[in-house]
């Protein structure tokens, strides 16, 4: 399918109906996209069967089943069962070999995730050990929330401070000196909108900066 045409296919395979695929599932569903939903458990299955655009009970370590079940016709497909290794392993496995082609899975830890990365996953998730890792950026410094893009280099929101305050960005020289870009400010009571060259900072403003973690980490501690 060509590049233009999967983007505009919002259709999606959740294979696993647990906290994590659930909650995926009801936010594609709520921002406007087709979910099939596939689980063992009858259970699971009816509980959301009235949310979810389908929900089919089936076995995602067989390959008739998943073919049944249409997960040849998707482009994207989640593996959402990543507490149970050997059927996280083997769904993801048969999706690569039926074709899908953009294939997100669950990952209890590093080491399981490199195995998915190996038969053929495009992208792998570790919710826990991400939610865990950000928890302790914020509960040790002075960011008011923290996402790391990938290993190394993250995007971090903070209080702006108080040597920045009153003067255009361009002049603070915050670059060169923590090695941070500020890439948006929320004034009290309203909305995040995109910094520039002569954005001047108020006291009480919220910023976002982006650099390499340890960057992010040092340019907080200077926020009030």
């Amino acid at each position: 399918m060509p590049h233009g045409r999967r983007n505009l296919d919002k259709r999606a395979l959740v294979i696993g109906l647990g906290r994590f695929g659930s909650s995926l599932s009801l936010e594609l569903v709520e921002r406007g996209w087709e979910v099939l939903g596939v689980d063992t458990q009858p259970r699971l299955v009816q509980s959301y069967a009235e949310q979810l655009t389908h929900t089919v009970i089936a076995d995602a370590t067989d390959e008739e089943a998943l073919r049944q079940a249409g997960a040849h016709q998707f482009h994207r497909a989640v593996v959402a069962i990543g507490d149970r290794l050997e059927e996280s392993i083997l769904a993801t496995s048969l999706l690569v070999d039926i074709g899908v082609q953009d294939i997100w899975a669950k990952a209890m830890n590093r080491r399981h995730g490199r195995i998915l990365e190996q038969i053929g996953a495009h992208h792998v998730v570790l919710p826990e050990h991400d939610m865990g890792e950000r928890v302790a950026h914020l509960l040790s410094g002075r960011m008011l929330d923290y996402v790391e893009f990938e290993e190394g280099f993250s995007l971090g929101t903070t209080k702006a401070p108080r040597e920045l305050i009153g003067k255009p960005l361009g002049q603070t020289k915050v670059r060169q000196k923590y090695g941070v870009t500020v890439v948006s400010v929320k004034r009290r009571g309203k909305t995040f909108t995109y910094a520039t060259q002569e954005t001047q900072l108020h006291t009480g403003d919220v910023i976002v900066v982006a650099g390499r973690t340890d960057d992010v980490e040092r340019f907080a501690e200077s926020a009030p």
